[in-house]
């Protein structure tokens, strides 16, 4: 019977040392307040060229990310293995302001497709963040008025289409399932409609290509079903990514300032039910469909593993995948896994100067997700008075 409260299997990789690091991560990291004058810190301390790795790496760096090259990642990626849980890999760098740095990161990705290639009895995914690969500015503009951009911006735009597509390329002729990350709502669109454009060449024969969707997002439903009718009438398999979303309040901010309608749904309890009714009408349509379900969200993973059991599927039917952060809700991860469903840890990866803004962001949506700091803290209280047994 699938039990999240299970902590013997959720730890079970994890030493007691370990184990008292993350509490006392956790413990600081309840505190926004805590973490707001550490993100200043941080990015006062990038601007001035401190050193930080004295602090980072034994802190928030071993808890979330992987190592800072695929062969340093190679260690986690074995010990998860050995549980059943394979890994995303997702070269994290951001920030990168040159052309030079872009084209790095394209690089980089590049090469975490092949190794995936060469090592797929553990690595399920390869990841990529489309505004890595070009200037966030110009992604704003190109999503909205394409018309008015100069010669200059054409010119980049389409290098940027370029390496987005040589992405997807390099991962269908690997035949490795590679997930696009969404993005801000101002520059989203644009990235749907190259998604589209790689899942109409590059999932003839199965889902190669990922679309992320942002449940909280109150157009993201309709849009699902857009994009079903659109591999109906072109034949394709499109593969859906749900994910819930973590940055409510900014997008509402920038709605505010700029002048456009709030994307966000009006309450969590209808993003909840997006988010159910997503999951639900692509397990309808599963024989067209492939999912990646990205939550921390205990009742949304036992309603899919609900809906595979109602089907009469397999558990490990290679078009279902769960998957949370490595570094978070190891209660989900394990005892899903040791039920047999297919499993998938995110495992970004960067030198650590370059990965802090992801760092960042996991410190800050661990103070702002209802709940989610106050639950890893419970399961490893849980867990640590067990062994103590």
């Amino acid at each position: 019977m699938l039990d999240f409260t299970n902590t013997e299997i959720a730890f079970s990789y994890k030493s007691n040392a370990e184990l008292r690091n993350a509490y006392w991560l956790f413990s600081t990291l309840k505190y926004p307040w805590v973490v707001k004058c550490a993100k200043i810190a941080t990015f006062t301390a990038l601007k001035v060229r401190f050193p930080l790795g004295w602090i980072i790496k034994p802190t928030l760096y071993k808890q979330f990310v992987g190592g800072e090259t695929l062969e340093n990642c190679r260690r986690y990626i074995d010990l998860l293995m050995k549980y059943n849980i394979r890994t995303a890999l997702d070269y994290s760098a951001e920030g990168e302001k040159s052309t030079a740095g872009i084209e790095s990161i394209v690089k980089e990705t590049l090469r975490s497709i092949d190794f995936a290639a060469k090592n797929k009895a553990s690595n399920s995914f390869a990841v990529f963040k489309p505004s890595t690969l070009t200037f966030k500015e110009l992604l704003q503009k190109a999503s909205g008025e394409q018309d008015k951009l100069s010669i200059e911006e054409i010119v980049e735009f389409r290098k940027f289409k370029e390496r987005f597509m040589a992405l997807c390329q390099r991962a269908y002729e690997q035949d490795v399932r590679i997930l696009v990350d969404a993005e801000d709502y101002c520059f989203q669109n644009i990235i749907d409609r190259l998604t589209e454009e790689a899942m109409r060449v590059f999932n003839k024969k199965r889902a190669i290509v990922f679309c992320t969707l942002q449940m909280y997002r109150h157009d993201r439903l309709p849009y699902l079903y857009q994009i079903y009718e659109d591999a109906e009438n072109n034949n394709y398999y499109p593969g859906v990514k749900f994910v819930r979303g973590a940055y409510m309040e900014e997008e509402r901010t920038r709605a505010n300032l700029m002048g456009y309608p709030d994307p966000i749904c009006k309450d969590k309890e209808t993003t909840d039910i997006n988010f159910d009714t997503g999951v639900a009408f692509v397990m309808d349509h599963i024989d067209r469909m492939e999912i990646f379900l990205g939550t921390h969200n205990e009742q949304s993973n036992y309603k899919l593993a609900e809906l595979i059991k109602k089907k009469g599927l397999q558990k490990d039917d290679p078009r279902i995948h769960f998957a949370q952060l490595l570094g978070m809700s190891d209660n989900i991860s394990f005892n899903l896994a040791a039920q047999g469903y297919n499993v998938t840890k995110y495992m970004p990866y960067a030198p650590i100067r370059d990965i802090l803004p992801y760092l960042i962001r996991r410190a800050e949506e661990n103070t702002s997700v209802a709940g989610q700091t106050g639950r890893e803290l419970e399961m490893i209280r849980i867990e640590v008075a067990r062994r103590k047994k």
